[in-house]
């Protein structure tokens, strides 16, 4: 599965103390002791460089690990549907079917799509504290990004191996520069067919005895040769043991540990019930349109996926907001911190109030959430046509401009990443597009009203769905070739084209624009600011026992190969892959490809396929590299049970756990089922 991170206003602290197993520790802040104390595994500081440098970021919002000298890149399966979409026609069905199944093709391009390592961290909090002392509204926000975007500028210097993102931590109460070794050209090597990945389906989806082989290997290139690395993670083909000490490595994505009370409510009332709606609304026109045939089921196969998937994170985020004793642990929390603050007097005259202020917020964000909501932060309900125009025309007034002056993704650090999603090949399908495009400008209508004048610069007198039609059918944006003109034509290019979608966003950006604005001069800017003197308090009460929230920065967790209990009773750790021939049925979702029926007497129905640990992981973290005390991988993170849902907001260590597909299994699976003996030998460093 893959976990899905909301759009929020600000990432945040813990509200208390870790406590055990608990923890997105970052690199540069890992309770080395506590590890040493509860797991009884010492770890130095070359053993977590050497994880880190073994594991990858990856831009579709995953993980990953490096497991060869030669840039192989172990992630999971779920984590490329994007790139099996593009690389799949009517003839060859590469969800389905999987790639490099049987016979090592040709590792392929995966469009778009580029993997990060890190390299280096620094510390830049003074210089935003400086810059934004005694600011205001849009004045905090400018100052902030200007000191931001030139930090980013000085650590990368143009570089453009380097990808430089400054990451706010704590709610604003510290800042600092991650750089990235980017790798552009990310090639697909393998990946199994979609119905063993996915096994279960839906139905299974956060649950757990599971019996997924949701893995996908990777390449990643420069100037057209396999990278050579220095540092990968080496591959154990043991299979996990119960109660033994485990790491995660990865990015996990957002969560929301720190919000305030009345911030938890606004998710609860405003933001989460927008998000639920539009998601049942594109899943069940996804699924119509996936009935239309055999070629539309294919290319709407990884949206819908991601529809169905959003919604049962969704629904478990609202269990657990409307759990009163959840509420009730948060307020006092809260309370508690509070009380802390009214002790210290000095600290609480430079403070004040910020939780009230945060509460007082609800006003705006109820009426600006909407608007900006369908104006700027969804805008296009992910039609790849309109991201185009988009990024086209904002590009042609951004790039002149100093890059502490433009919007922040188009600053110097972030460019090459825009210009590789921008211009990189990619299949357009017309009927999604078409599909996208009245989703968002139906509920785009319904959001601004029938009397907001905004409605008459992007409707005029035309209806959503014929307006969604004129605009795919008549854009020529689907070729490479003409967004590389328009790219490099600049502004008169932009000016001078008939491209109807180029010609809608000229005419609506401004509007967009302005909701942008308004949103961080009233909801944002007094947002972070006031985040910032939380953090302070908490700082002050907790010390450095504490980590912040996720940011899809990498991120360190612990803990141990373990079951639970629940209510069904004792869950165990392990399923194995004879297990998954009992559980196998003949119809889908449990059907197995006819290459494992096939191969049931080969394999060994005692090796162990999936395990759950104890590990804190959230979205972000799928694909994560997960490695036993001596740093070597013995398996890949891809989901959580049910209980990790409610992970956002708060860790419980009796039933929240991280599902695993094991390395043992994955060799298994390669060498016996897929023919692909080759592999197997570079993971064993052979």
């Amino acid at each position: 599965m893959r976990f899905v991170a909301l759009a929020l206003v600000l990432f945040g602290l813990t509200t208390t103390a870790a406590r055990a197993d608990e923890g997105l520790w970052t690199f540069d802040a890992f309770p080395a002791a506590t590890v040493e104390r509860d797991l009884g595994v010492r770890l130095d500081q070359s053993w977590l460089n050497h994880l880190r440098a073994g594991s990858v970021r990856l831009t579709t919002g995953c993980s990953g690990a490096v497991v060869s000298g030669r840039a192989l890149v172990v992630t999971n399966q779920h984590c490329i549907l994007a790139c099996a979409q593009s690389l799949s026609d009517d003839s060859h069905n590469r969800l389905e079917s999987g790639y490099g199944v049987g016979v090592a093709e040709p590792p392929r391009a995966c469009p778009g799509l580029q993997a990060e390592v890190l390299v280096g961290i620094t510390d830049i909090t003074g210089a935003v504290f400086r810059a934004s002392a005694g600011k205001q509204g849009d004045d905090y926000v400018v100052a902030r990004e200007t000191v931001l975007a030139q930090a980013e500028h000085d650590a990368c210097r143009n570089d453009r191996r380097y990808r430089c993102q400054v990451i706010s931590f704590f709610g604003g109460g510290q800042f600092k520069v991650y750089k990235y070794r980017r790798y552009a050209d990310v090639r697909l090597v393998f990946a199994p067919e979609f119905p063993i990945a996915f096994f279960g389906g839906d139905p299974e989806n956060f649950t757990f005895p599971r019996y997924d082989l949701d893995v996908a290997v990777l390449r990643l290139y420069e100037r057209g040769a396999p990278a050579v690395l220095r540092d990968w993670l080496r591959w154990s083909p043991r299979p996990p043991i119960t109660g033994e000490a485990v790491f995660v490595s990865g990015s996990p994505g957002s969560t929301q540990r720190a919000l305030t009370v009345s911030q938890l409510e606004i998710l609860k009332d405003i933001a989460n019930p927008a998000f639920q709606t539009f998601n049942s609304s594109l899943r069940d026109r996804l699924r119509a349109y996936a009935a239309q045939g055999d070629t539309q089921r294919r290319r709407a196969a990884d949206r819908l996926f991601d529809a169905e998937n959003a919604l049962k994170v969704i629904r478990g985020q609202t269990a657990t907001l409307e759990d009163p004793a959840f509420m009730a642990a948060r307020r006092s929390e809260e309370a508690a911190l509070r009380a802390a603050l009214t002790a210290d007097q000095k600290l609480a005259a430079e403070v004040g109030d910020p939780w009230s202020d945060l509460a007082a917020l609800r006003t705006a964000y109820a009426n600006q959430y909407p608007v900006w909501r369908q104006l700027e932060n969804s805008a296009g309900a992910g039609s790849r046509l309109f991201w185009y125009a988009r990024t086209l025309v904002r590009g042609s007034i951004e790039r002149p401009r100093p890059s502490p002056e433009r919007l922040p993704e188009f600053s110097d650090a972030r460019l090459a990443l825009v210009e590789k999603a921008l211009l990189d090949a990619q299949p357009i399908d017309p009927g999604l597009e078409t599909l996208y495009l009245d989703q968002w400008l139906t509920d785009t209508r319904r959001a601004l009203g029938p009397t907001d004048p905004a409605g008459a610069a992007f409707f005029g007198r035309d209806d959503p769905a014929d307006l969604a039609r004129r605009l795919v059918s008549g854009s020529r944006l689907a070729d490479p070739a003409m967004r590389v003109a328009l790219w490099r034509g600049g502004r008169a290019a932009i000016l001078a084209s008939d491209d109807p979608l180029i010609a809608f966003v000229l005419r609506t950006d401004a509007l967009s624009r302005a909701a942008r604005q308004v949103w961080e001069n009233e909801v944002l800017g007094p947002t972070e600011a006031a985040a910032e003197r939380i953090a302070r308090v908490r700082f002050a009460v907790h010390g450095s026992g504490v980590y912040p929230d996720a940011t899809f920065s990498p991120r360190v967790s612990f803990g141990r190969v373990q079951g639970w209990r629940d209510t069904r009773g004792e869950v165990g750790p392990l399923t194995t892959l004879g297990g998954l021939f009992a559980h196998a049925t003949d119809r889908p979702p449990l059907r197995l490809p006819d290459r494992w029926i096939a191969a049931r007497d080969q394999l060994d129905p005692g090796a162990v396929l999936n395990f759950v640990t104890s590990n804190d992981i959230v979205g972000g973290n799928s694909g994560s590299p997960v490695v036993d005390s001596a740093g070597e991988m013995v398996g890949a993170a891809f989901d959580g049970n049910q209980a990790s849902i409610a992970g956002d907001f708060v860790y419980d260590g009796r039933v929240n756990r991280t599902v695993v597909v094991s390395t043992a299994a994955i060799g298994e699976a390669l060498g016996k089922v897929y023919g692909r003996s080759d592999l197997v030998k570079e993971l064993l460093g052979r």
